[in-house]
């Protein structure tokens, strides 16, 4: 059973627990139309694969998968996957360089792909972070096929 403090982050259709990202990062990634209904809470991001929600606050506002302007990486349907959204680079690219070029670290990535080199990841990452983790995810996929 989730304490208080954690039931405020439970997503209100897949009652997964949520990530917390900055206002900032959404009133970034929601469609313009919908900016002004952001209003100036955090949000909570929905870390389902299945779930179509992306983002929702403890008021009651959500934006599903097409409220928001890019694919969300982890959800079933994301086309493209990406795991550096400032750079624009994929999934499939990371593990290309992995599998085909033989990169190891996310510096190899960086390097091969491009990756990182635009950084405004609180603009342009639904999670408001840096990407590093998301590319060290798709390396471990790459090698897992080796």
């Amino acid at each position: 059973m989730p304490n208080k403090s954690e039931q405020n982050k439970i997503c209100p259709v897949c009652e997964r627990l949520g990530e917390e990202v900055e206002n900032f990062t959404v009133k970034q990634l929601v469609m313009d139309h919908l900016t002004e209904l952001v209003g100036d809470k955090n949000y909570y991001l929905c870390i389902s694969e299945e779930c179509d929600i992306v983002y929702y606050n403890q008021e009651g506002i959500k934006f599903d998968k097409q409220q928001v302007k890019v694919p969300i990486w982890f959800k079933k349907d994301a086309k493209p996957k990406y795991t550096c959204y400032c750079s624009k680079v994929t999934e499939e690219q990371v593990i290309n360089a992995v599998v085909k070029d033989g990169a190891k670290t996310v510096a190899d990535i960086i390097k091969i792909t491009g990756a990182m080199q635009n950084a405004d990841c609180k603009k342009n990452n639904p999670l408001g972070k840096c990407c590093h983790k998301i590319i060290q995810e798709a390396i471990d996929k790459g090698l897992s096929m080796k």
